[in-house]
């Protein structure tokens, strides 16, 4: 069964730029994956320090390989530092 995710990130405002580009490398990295669908990442116009990821994967098994990538991981290790708070994550199917 698909595993659709809506991540909503904030970063610190002097980190800002970085994680743009950090995510944006996360795209890339996440589209090569077997079990990606779709990958999209989105920059709130109002809010400019809250990132969107809209993700599909193929089943749970893709996705848990899918945070178990060394990018992922790194990502993992910036957050307490470069963060406002932990990411959001809202995991769904469709019904």
């Amino acid at each position: 069964m698909k595993v659709n995710l809506t991540v909503l990130i904030k970063s610190k405002a002097e980190y800002t730029d970085e994680i743009r580009e950090m995510l944006k490398k996360m795209v890339v990295q996440s589209k090569q994956e077997t079990a990606c669908l779709q990958y999209d990442l989105h920059q709130s116009i109002d809010q400019p320090h809250t990132f969107i990821f809209h993700e599909v994967w193929q089943d749970e098994k893709g996705l848990a390989l899918h945070n178990e990538q060394p990018y992922i991981k790194s990502f993992r290790e910036i957050i307490e530092e470069k963060l406002q708070e932990a990411p959001v994550i809202y995991k769904t199917i469709n019904v």
